[in-house]
């Protein structure tokens, strides 16, 4: 599998900065972290019902490390 479609989306990447930093600017940290959690719980949901297991298991993982790297700021 390709991670670029897991780590940096090309659809997410055409500005100069990603969607996730955006969107992190915006919220704030305790808002980014319980938005990274939400993230999670979708791809966790959805596992088996669009795309494929491993790439949901994989994108969940992603939020989940996101959320961990904010906590440890």
């Amino acid at each position: 599998m390709d991670s670029s479609k897991i780590n940096h989306p090309p659809h997410y990447t055409a500005a100069p900065i990603e969607c996730i930093e955006a969107i992190e600017a915006a919220l704030g940290k305790e808002a980014f972290i319980d938005f990274c959690r939400g993230q999670a719980i979708k791809y966790l949901w959805r596992a088996r019902l669009k795309d494929t297991l491993q790439e949901n298991l994989l994108k969940a993982q992603w939020y989940i490390h996101k959320a961990l790297l904010e906590i440890k700021q």
